[in-house]
């Protein structure tokens, strides 16, 4: 790589954001920050801002306009603020890659700019795919878009079959964790706090994804993810519990051999790993070694327990704008324990009521993924205070 990559950052402030500014400022000969966005975290990307000089910012909150702008004024830099400029500003021609990174179904729609103005897309937001799969890998397909994997499970499987493209998959595993709560029983889970279920044994992420991954459901979402990425049935796709987090996944092939993908917990990886592909840039990071972990563990997961789990993949089978109903009561019910509004049991409870009750669609389209998510999100609520 001789020419530097051009990357904007959607999503700059939250947990990949601020790794992926790690990376860029690791290797300032080979990429740079084009444009930096955040919904409402003003000080941090005025921080960022300064620090990385990008052409361009875009705070989402619109009443902190003033603010940004009158920090940045005197640096060069353009200031932009709403929702609606997120999705306008992926459309730049100064932009080789989006770092698609912002939480939940609100990154839906820059995703899709993005992808119909041809950018690559290194893709940290699972949900994009969750809810429309269908659709963002055929506007990918018509427009030569490729979209990189950054989750670390997907970027294991993605970098496990590169080189094995005319070999047929078999299967694919995602490992978990287990989360916090690995063990523990329903009557153990129905006492624990928001402050319980965010102590990640291995990872460090954003709230929303440290409870997601609490409750199992995260791997639920990735197992969604991972059908449309690869291309794969549900039978295709299995999660096996890890607690160790040092195989990230593994694929299996028609001849019965396998592959996976290893290396400490370090979400930079495939951050990097996805701004520099194909090739892969040296690091300080530190080294895994077989002999600090003796053994590495495998098992089941409890799926009667942590039922978002099973819910997914029923979402999954059904297909449709499932997915996306499910996505719109997680997002729903995450936010609502994290305000000690719900208990940690209750969630699932609450999904699998707005998935019988939310009219199926079987072909969707944008707008119906639009009234779909609106419509659950009423009926998660009323769930809730039920």
């Amino acid at each position: 790589m001789t020419i530097k990559k051009r990357i904007a950052i959607l999503g700059s402030t939250g947990s990949i954001g601020t790794q992926a500014l790690e990376v860029v400022k690791a290797h300032p000969d080979y990429m740079e920050v084009e444009v930096l966005t955040a919904h409402c975290n003003a000080d941090l990307l005025i921080k960022q801002a300064l620090e990385f000089k990008p052409n361009s910012v875009v705070i989402g909150i619109e009443k902190l306009y003033h603010k940004v702008s009158e920090a940045l004024q005197p640096h060069d830099i353009k200031v932009y603020a709403g929702e609606k400029s997120i999705s306008q500003i992926v459309e730049s021609s100064e932009i080789d890659i989006v770092l698609a990174a912002i939480v939940g179904f609100a990154g839906l729609q820059s995703t899709l700019k993005a992808i119909e103005a041809k950018k690559t897309i290194a893709l940290a937001n699972k949900e994009c795919m969750v809810v429309a799969g269908q659709l963002v890998t055929r506007l990918a397909q018509e427009n030569a878009v490729n979209i990189l994997p950054v989750d670390s499970e997907h970027s294991a499987i993605f970098q496990c079959l590169v080189g094995e493209f005319q070999n047929p998959l078999e299967k694919i595993y995602l490992t978990a964790s287990g989360g916090p709560f690995r063990g523990k029983d329903r009557e153990f889970l129905s006492k624990v706090t928001k402050q319980h279920a965010l102590k990640h044994p291995n990872w460090e992420m954003g709230k929303k994804i440290t409870i997601d991954s609490a409750t199992l459901i995260n791997k639920g979402l990735e197992v969604i993810e991972a059908k449309w990425l690869f291309s794969l049935k549900p039978e295709q796709i299995d999660v096996i519990i890890h607690p160790q987090s040092i195989v990230h996944s593994l694929v299996q092939f028609q001849d019965g051999s396998m592959k996976a993908q290893m290396g400490l917990p370090d979400m930079k990886l495939p951050i990097q790993y996805a701004f520099t592909y194909p090739y892969r840039f040296k690091t300080d990071y530190p080294r895994f070694n077989f002999l600090d972990y003796p053994q590495l563990n495998f098992e089941q997961p409890d799926r009667s327990t942590f039922r978002g789990l099973d819910l997914a993949f029923e979402a999954m089978r059904q297909n449709g704008n499932m997915p996306c109903i499910l996505n719109a009561a997680n997002e729903v019910v995450v936010h609502a324990f994290l305000q000690d509004k719900i208990g940690f049991l209750q969630m699932a409870d609450v999904i699998e009521a707005c998935m019988q009750k939310i009219s199926f669609v079987a072909q969707p389209s944008l707008s119906d993924y639009i009234q779909t998510d609106h419509e659950c999100r009423i009926i998660a609520n009323e769930q809730i205070k039920r």
